[in-house]
């Protein structure tokens, strides 16, 4: 594998232009000439470093006390953060917040910069504020890109780019060599970039520098202005001992996963980026803890899973019981789920959309099922003309909460429309 990756770095990508595009460079200046090529060249193998990366997640899992480093995989593979930028942008709130700079009650405006930011998001008005109390829910729960927006240009006196930079040297001032970032909340950016190992010092960095704030990450619902947003961390509610931290996915990043947990007195920080998959990624970081626990000989206290292969993600999951915590007096516990899931035949459900890419439909159904606050999101393969199909549903829905769905998707600009329970049939992944 050492020599696959040594090919894979000397492999380098061309550059070319189609000829619309291409100029004559005797005209230029040779200096600008050999600029404008090695910022290509840079640009291209940055973007061909993270796509390696996406073909084969990387993870570290770290001991939250000591740092040591307990299990690796391409933990310095260079890699999209997507919404874990926002533990950064978390990070410097919390330094604001010690220093006074700010206060919980302090006003954040929505600016129309913030407002416009797709797609997930509170949906403030611009115009509009929010406190910092709410900002730090609604990023830690809903993972809000307007909210963080809002937040990063306050703190960076009105500019997105100020505080970007606020971000890296932060980043490299805390032994985050490998990453940098353009903006507060993890749109994508070509230059926005990470490792497994960087995300780690961040999160361990939180835990010790903040231990006052670290109760934020394991909030699983807040009520905002008369709706619950909810989580959509599972493992907060899925591992034994799990209480945060951060999820994250676009496209070109993949499923990405931070999660710190105790048993006993251990507790251990696992990262895992760019997974194809949210059962990949749930599986994977339960696996990796489970391991990194025994290692440690911490209370066993993790749910039974499958043998994981020597690269990626898990052959599938065993169900984890789940687990009830109480992260914070505002947040009060959800309850139990049956012990059995709900009946099909009793179930209702909407179907969002239907797309080519099964990553397009699961992050679909995962806004849809957090934009609602209720049911499950899944996905089911189907085939149209010969071509799979993945369908974003959200299930086990009333018959009430499923005719109230649709209004409420529609009032968020995304398409719906109502499953029967007849037509609720078995799902291929979430």
């Amino acid at each position: 594998m050492e020599c696959e990756e040594g090919a894979a770095r000397r492999r380098l990508p061309g550059i070319f232009l189609p000829a619309a595009y291409r100029f004559s460079t005797r005209r230029l200046p040779w200096g600008l000439v050999a600029a404008l090529m090695l910022g290509l060249w840079l640009a291209g193998v940055t973007a061909a470093r993270a796509e390696d990366g996406f073909r084969h997640p990387s993870y570290i899992v770290v001991d939250a006390s000591s740092g040591q480093v307990l299990n690796e995989f391409r933990a310095d593979a260079i890699r999209y953060p997507a919404s874990l930028t926002k533990l950064m942008t978390l990070y410097l709130a919390f330094e604001a917040l010690r220093d006074r700079r700010i206060s919980f009650e302090t006003r954040i405006p929505m600016t129309t910069e913030a407002a416009s930011v797709e797609p997930v998001k509170l949906g403030l008005p611009p115009g509009a504020t929010i406190s910092v109390h709410e900002a730090i829910l609604a990023m830690v729960t809903l993972s809000a890109n307007d909210v963080a927006t809002a937040l990063g240009q306050y703190l960076g006196g009105g500019s997105i780019p100020r505080f970007a930079e606020m971000m890296t040297l932060r980043a490299h001032a805390l032994g985050m060599t490998n990453t940098s970032f353009e903006n507060p909340s993890g749109l994508p950016a070509a230059g926005q970039v990470t490792t497994a190992r960087d995300i780690a010092i961040l999160a361990r960095r939180l835990i010790i520098d903040f231990p006052d704030q670290y109760h934020w990450f394991s909030t699983r619902r807040f009520l905002f202005r008369g709706r619950w947003i909810v989580s959509d961390d599972n493992l907060l509610k899925a591992y034994p001992g799990a209480d945060g931290m951060k999820t994250g996915y676009t496209y070109a990043a993949g499923h990405n996963l931070v999660t710190s947990a105790a048993h006993g007195d251990v507790r251990l920080i696992g990262v895992v980026l760019g997974t194809q998959t949210i059962p990949q990624v749930d599986g994977e970081m339960m696996a990796l803890l489970n391991e990194g626990f025994a290692e440690e000989s911490a209370p066993a206290a993790g749910p039974e899973i499958a043998e994981r292969g020597p690269l990626h993600g898990l052959i599938p999951v065993a169900q984890a019981a789940p687990m009830e915590t109480d992260s914070m007096e505002m947040a009060p516990p959800v309850p139990a789920p049956a012990a059995e899931p709900p009946d099909p035949a009793d179930s209702w459900g909407v179907q969002v959309a239907a797309y080519a890419s099964e990553n397009m439909a699961v992050y679909v159904s995962g806004l849809g099922a957090r934009i609602l606050g209720t049911g499950r999101a899944v996905v089911e393969r189907a085939y149209l003309y010969g071509k799979p199909v993945w369908r974003a549903r959200i299930v086990d829905l009333s018959a009430a909460e499923a005719h109230v769905a649709c209004p409420a998707l529609a009032r968020r600009k995304l398409p719906c429309w109502l499953l029967p329970p007849s037509r609720n049939g078995e799902v291929a992944s979430r």
